[in-house]
């Protein structure tokens, strides 16, 4: 699968589950709500203090499994990439971004911004480096 189609089928959908690397290399799943960037990111909310959060500051390698409501068939993707962490500051205005394409406008930025630095949220951004699947099996 091409790149450029993942991309697509992220804008469209934000059902999907992180894997991200442990302290001892075994696995650790987040069920999270992506969304594609301007320059073709995957860009995921997440609080300061959670476990995928400080798996990738440890281990930037991650992988992503993106599906539909119809969850079986067609309806699903993998990407691998490289993930990246922005706190607040920084990441302010990428999670107005986030929340726009994920959930729409918010009925009041100025408190969804408190919110924001209330639960210390960062945002984490994957680049993504492969996807598939490229057939079935």
């Amino acid at each position: 699968m091409e790149i450029s189609q993942a991309q697509e089928f992220l804008i469209n959908h934000h059902r999907g589950v992180l894997v991200t690397r442990k302290r001892d290399g075994s696995l650790q799943m987040s069920p999270v709500s992506p969304a594609v960037d301007e320059e073709g990111r995957v860009i995921i909310s997440s609080r300061e203090t959670a476990y995928k959060t400080k798996n990738i500051c440890r281990d930037s390698r991650v992988s992503l499994c993106e599906f539909t409501d119809a969850f079986h068939g067609s309806s699903w993707i993998q990407i691998n990439g490289k993930a990246e962490v922005l706190s607040l500051p920084e990441a302010m205005e990428p999670l107005v971004n986030w929340n726009r394409r994920v959930k729409g406008e918010h009925s009041n930025w100025s408190e969804y911004r408190e919110t924001m630095k209330r639960q210390r949220r960062v945002l984490i951004r994957i680049t993504i480096e492969s996807a598939g699947p490229d057939r079935k099996g």
